[in-house]
């Protein structure tokens, strides 16, 4: 006689004896402790002291991303305060998941083990996935979202039940609110939609209700958009001319192999295109295929920058590993041992850039010039401790009435971020920035007479100075090279502003 009570529904009991599964989660656990590890070597990323500063002015936009990656900032902050492994816990959660949903794509595609695993370290090994789990940044969360959103695709095809396309609507929806690019990724899915047998679910209300989630999720911020006259798509616009002209975005090709995925991973992509849109076994599933191209195409006439295409490689490499496997399967136990020892072996070889894409290496180290010239992020976590240790003494030698009118400016929104975190210990006052988001909060009510300004160069000061004189320096205890130290060090004293900021703020509005 059956005890209902203790019964264990049989999805649950199925969850609960799915090896695959548990190795995946226990993998990505153990993922998710290295980065924990070594995710604290040396100090916040500028992009990140944007970010925090953004978490502390939470709105439903700002000028250089949707609201996601702040919120996330936010309640980090909360939780662990100014920790920097902390801050980055996200980061490396976010990552780790999307190790294990890799795996699942590989498996719903027809992988056995082998196959998943490779697929998971494939793609764990991809340079912008590490990095991503090393920065707090929208990167991260725009990786994931496009992984999940191929993962629920897969999961509509293989289901057959169209329900399916709530959850995709809703991951297309939290997409727009973490990177904008999610448009093209979504493009790319109404593309394979129409071309493959999915267009029979247009008849149905699933696909419609799922754009309508979407548009729903994503409503605050393009209400936000255009409250600020769709501010953030003229800043969108200057950084894509600046990349193109300083030719950020001529390395495109070549990106795909040294940063968008693992050099090693090459084989597995590739064959993974031959099983969408080739493999008779693959046909099924062709649509992943036409959500990777259609993005691709796209990002390539509109001149995107490499690591932009990214996220379209798990699914790729997850159906790669499937190929590779159905191939192996029609050969001798002989030769299949020898193809997953080849490919764990080219596995291997990828290790070669986590050095590269990881805090790992001390700055008084001999590989250390070598990582910093290939990886520019580093630099840019050096210096601003230090740089806001200087701006406090630079005020605390000015005369207690001189101080009382005195603000400081900063130019870019690294100095900005920095000395609005650290800022508060030394009691300096608030900031006073035209960069992204600072410029949207707005002048301070008074002009301040006397302003310490840093990030200038000597040539614009005259500008805006009747008087100024160079006053610090930027610099770090490590002795680290960067933007800081080699393109604008001084810091000046600026006396009797020619103009009031409140006149002069409409044409102060600056994008970085």
């Amino acid at each position: 006689m059956s005890d209902d009570n203790t019964a264990v529904p049989s999805a649950r009991r199925q969850i609960f004896s799915d090896r695959d599964l548990w190795i995946l989660i226990a993998l990505a656990a153990a993922k998710l402790v290295f980065h924990l590890a070594t995710n604290g070597q040396y100090g916040f990323h500028r992009d990140e002291l944007q970010t925090i500063s953004d978490s502390h002015h939470l709105d439903w936009g700002f000028v250089a991303y949707p609201p996601l990656t702040p919120f996330f900032a936010h309640v980090e902050w909360l939780l662990f305060g100014n920790s920097l492994i902390g801050f980055r816990s996200f980061a490396a959660l976010a990552q780790s998941i999307v190790f294990v949903v890799t795996g699942l794509i590989a498996r719903r595609l027809g992988g056995g083990r082998a196959a998943i695993l490779l697929a998971a370290f494939a793609v764990a090994l991809s340079p912008v996935s590490l990095s991503a789990s090393s920065l707090l940044m929208y990167v991260t969360f725009d990786f994931l979202c496009f992984v999940l959103l191929a993962y629920f695709v897969v999961r509509r095809i293989e289901s057959g039940d169209a329900r399916w396309w709530i959850t995709i609507g809703a991951i297309v929806g939290v997409g727009m609110m973490t990177k904008y690019t999610m448009a093209f990724f979504a493009l790319g899915l109404v593309a394979g939609v129409f071309l493959t047998p999915l267009r029979a679910d247009l008849r149905g209300k699933w696909p419609w209700l799922g754009l309508a989630l979407a548009v729903l999720i994503f409503l605050p911020n393009l209400l936000w958009l255009a409250r600020h006259d769709f501010i953030t798509l003229t800043f969108l616009e200057f950084i894509h001319a600046r990349d193109v002209r300083i030719g950020r975005t001529g390395g495109f090709w070549i990106d795909q192999i040294k940063i968008a995925a693992n050099f090693a991973t090459v084989p597995f992509w590739l064959a993974g295109l031959w099983f969408l849109f080739f493999a008779e076994a693959g046909r099924r599933w062709r649509i992943l295929g036409w959500m990777a191209v259609v993005p691709f195409v796209i990002f390539v006439f509109a001149k995107g920058r490499g690591y932009y295409a990214a996220p379209l490689y798990p699914m790729l490499i997850a159906a790669g590993s499937v190929q590779w496997q159905h191939w192996l399967d029609r050969r001798s136990l002989r030769m299949r041992r020898v193809g997953w020892a080849a490919s764990a072996a080219l596995l291997l070889c990828g290790l070669v850039v986590l050095r590269a894409c990881l805090p790992l290496a001390a700055v008084n180290s001999p590989h250390w010039a070598l990582i910093n010239e290939l990886n520019g992020d580093f630099r840019e976590e050096f210096g601003w401790p230090e740089l806001t240790r200087e701006v406090a003494r630079i005020w605390n030698s000015l005369a207690p009435a001189e101080r009382a009118e005195g603000g400081i400016w900063a130019s870019n929104y690294g100095e900005a971020g920095a000395l609005e975190l650290y800022g508060p210990e030394y009691g300096l006052p608030p900031v006073i920035s035209a960069v992204n988001s600072f410029w949207l909060r707005g002048p301070p009510p008074v002009t301040p007479k006397i302003l310490i300004v840093v990030g200038s160069r000597q040539q614009d000061m005259g500008k805006y100075c009747t008087s100024f004189a160079v006053a610090g320096h930027a610099g770090n205890d490590a002795h680290v090279a960067n933007e800081e130290t080699e393109r604008h060090p001084d810091i000046y004293i600026c006396r009797d502003p020619r103009k009031s900021l409140d006149a002069v703020w409409p044409k102060l509005l600056e994008f970085g």
